[in-house]
């Protein structure tokens, strides 16, 4: 589909939101008359870069969004309004800091050598009050909400209209459970090459807080939302197939748990710049207090806390669950989906290159029996820890692009500096009277 004037026609669209994701993951858009659509489609919708979050100065000319017209979605519950994925250009090329410029010419430069990057994602999410004080369903209060079918089915129209929406836009969502925590929720769906994926999971939280919305509540997908509650992570399950999308890279009947050697690589790579991915992967500083954080009210937090892998185990940073994918379980729902999945495949295809050895397979339970893994090493505290893991980090800064690195280090310091100008009411209670 090229011609988006002629689209309007057919779907009856009146508006269209060229959109773009900022390096922290915001969702960047202006709405594009159709009657303006063949105009703006030529020329790009122009926005200032400094306005958002990107490393520019008001100085800066102009960036202007060109749609990707392949990723169009007709909006279910406004269909009179038409999104699209779209990259920033500036002075006639691709902005080399665009999250998702990024993740397109990595995926391009590994399709040349016959490998694509195939991702499946679990977005956790809560359903909360309008003013974000609480979950929304006042009878959600069981110390195991997770599978809770009553509380599942007091929030059916929301969880059902999200579901029946990625239905009809082919997504193929085949599962909705309550998660681990009161009034958190997850919907699965089929997985696909990583810059699909990538659009997809930025149009889901967009979708799912419209669709919230609508029904008088909030979506929020922060990682720690409640302190004494499961915090909403992002799991991707991860596998490299050739380019015609038929045979899987991973899968080998005779390798452990039915994994290839190349895999086992790719889950090398992971391990072995996992501590620098973290200011991308686990990008806020709320995100520490899920990875960090002690037992919530279920008697798990259902995150990682140091670099291991095991089989069918969650409580490991990289879990096999079966033959031929590998579950990487550190990521947050704060992370900008392009620059997640953009450093997965730069880590896990260093990993391949360098025929990376992930060590000894653990199958303990880390959270019991961690401290018996003397050589186990510990992901970062904060933010301002996983930062400098990024600094240390020249292959990852260097494959994920210079501009994109630079700017992002930059805006995350100035991030946590503003955080470190903060009081809280902790440290009053507790040093007040020192």
């Amino acid at each position: 589909m090229g011609d988006l004037a002629s689209y309007a026609k057919e779907k009856g669209v009146k508006f269209f939101l060229f959109n773009f994701t900022d390096l922290f993951g915001v969702q960047r858009a202006k709405l594009v008359p159709a009657e303006m659509v063949n105009r703006m489609q030529k020329a790009g919708a122009g926005f200032a870069g400094f306005a958002t979050w990107l490393d520019q100065t008001p100085a800066h000319p102009d960036i202007l969004v060109m749609p990707d017209p392949s990723s169009i979605i007709q909006l279910p519950w406004r269909p009179e309004v038409a999104w699209m994925a779209g990259e920033p250009w500036m002075n006639g090329e691709p902005l080399p800091q665009a999250p998702r410029v990024v993740l397109r010419k990595l995926q391009e430069k590994y399709a040349a050598k016959n490998m694509k990057l195939m991702a499946g994602v679990e977005p956790e999410f809560h359903l909360i009050n309008a003013d974000g004080s609480a979950v929304s369903d006042h009878r959600d209060t069981q110390e195991k909400p997770c599978y809770d079918q009553a509380a599942i089915m007091r929030r059916l129209d929301v969880i059902a209209e999200i579901c029946t929406t990625m239905t009809q836009l082919g997504w193929g969502p085949y599962q909705n459970d309550h998660e681990d925590a009161n009034g958190q929720f997850e919907i699965n769906w089929n997985f696909n090459d990583a810059l699909t994926t990538a659009d997809q999971v930025a149009f889901f939280k967009f979708m799912v807080k419209s669709i919230a919305e609508k029904h008088g509540l909030r979506a929020t997908f922060m990682p720690k939302p409640f302190i004494n509650l499961t915090g909403n992570g992002c799991h991707v399950h991860l596998s490299v197939w050739d380019n015609d999308r038929k045979t899987n890279l991973f899968e080998d009947e005779k390798g452990e748990l039915g994994v290839s050697k190349l895999g086992y690589h790719f889950i090398g790579g992971l391990m072995h710049h996992a501590a620098a991915m973290t200011a991308i992967t686990n990008p806020t500083v709320n995100s520490y207090k899920r990875i960090n954080a002690p037992r919530t009210i279920s008697g798990a937090t259902w995150s990682p806390s140091s670099i291991t892998y095991g089989g069918n185990n969650r409580t490991h940073m990289v879990r096999i669950p079966d033959g031929g994918r590998a579950e990487y379980r550190l990521p947050d729902c704060a992370a900008n989906p392009y620059l997640l999945l953009a450093s997965i495949l730069v880590a896990g295809m260093h990993g391949i290159e360098e025929k990376m050895d992930p060590g000894k397979r653990l199958d303990i339970d880390m959270y019991a029996q961690g401290h018996t893994v003397k050589d186990a090493k510990k992901l970062p505290l904060n933010l301002l820890d996983a930062l400098r893991n990024f600094e240390g980090d020249a292959y990852l800064q260097d494959a994920l692009g210079k501009d994109v690195s630079t700017g992002y280090l930059k805006l995350k310091h100035n991030e946590w500096n503003q955080y470190c100008r903060h009081l809280t009411q902790w440290e009053r209670d507790s040093t007040l009277d020192c």
